[in-house]
């Protein structure tokens, strides 16, 4: 990396490298490394848990009057793939991410790359820094989303949602699809879709089946109008009332003009 650039994510981020192999690597996707062990990968895996860690101290610390379940539900809402990209998208991440050739487009990068490239950061910061310089990163752009989420009930049940707006809408139900799973048994990921009708909506990947199920009915009803996304990443639930204009009506039969 140019020196110049190294001095940007740095002040960036608000943390001086000892080590600026390890901020290069973090910004490095598998496509353009000459192998996958010398990607951002391996600190994105890190990160995630450091990420974790931290908002779950915070809320332990903070919520000294909420149970378990609030917590949790708290914490689904701000430590998501969503949330990650929408500030790696607000930090100008993607214009600093090293790419490959084959993935040049950096509009159309997917939320998943967003949201690996600011877990990798924090990984690179903990080993660099340790988990005070990590955790300072990391509460510095969630506390206004912890915020938010504590204060709007902390997260909505959007298959709930979706549901009663499609039934209600379009006399539907939403069907859910396992698309994919990868990872061992004791880790697994998957992709979920959700269908209405005739028409598929976009997949979301979760350490869950009910998680990825969630983030999909929320991807649903963002496509659909439905829900908005503010500035800071808080989800906004709107009504619709032309919803079904949005999904595909059933063709006409074809007229056989003998």
């Amino acid at each position: 990396m140019d020196p110049q650039d190294i001095r940007k994510v740095e002040q960036l981020l608000g943390h001086q490298f000892h080590d600026k192999k390890l901020l290069e690597r973090s910004l490095t996707h598998a496509s353009l490394a000459d192998s996958r062990l010398q990607s951002n990968e391996r600190l994105e895996f890190l990160g995630d848990a450091i990420l974790g860690m931290v908002v779950c101290g915070h809320l332990f610390e903070r919520f000294d009057d909420l149970l378990e379940g609030d917590l949790t539900k708290i914490k689904s809402t701000v430590v998501s793939r969503r949330t990650c990209a929408v500030i790696a998208d607000d930090l100008g991440l993607d214009e600093l991410l090293r790419l490959g050739k084959g993935m040049s487009d950096r509009a159309a990068l997917p939320k998943s790359v967003l949201a690996a490239v600011y877990e990798s950061l924090i990984g690179a910061l903990y080993v660099d820094g340790g988990l005070e310089v990590a955790r300072r990163f990391i509460l510095k752009h969630l506390e206004p989303m912890i915020d938010y989420a504590a204060q709007s009930g902390h997260q909505y049940n959007f298959k709930s949602v979706l549901q009663q707006t499609a039934q209600h809408m379009l006399d539907q139900t939403p069907q859910y699809i396992v698309l994919d799973e990868k990872g061992p048994d004791h880790a697994k990921c998957f992709e979920v879709c959700v269908e209405i009708g005739a028409r598929r909506f976009k997949s979301s990947w979760g350490p869950s089946k009910k998680q990825a199920e969630q983030e999909a009915a929320l991807e649903t009803l963002l496509e659909l109008g439905a829900a908005q996304l503010g500035e800071n990443g808080e989800i906004h639930l709107c009504r619709t009332p032309r919803l079904t204009d949005r999904l595909p009506q059933p063709s006409s039969p074809a007229t056989n003009g003998s």
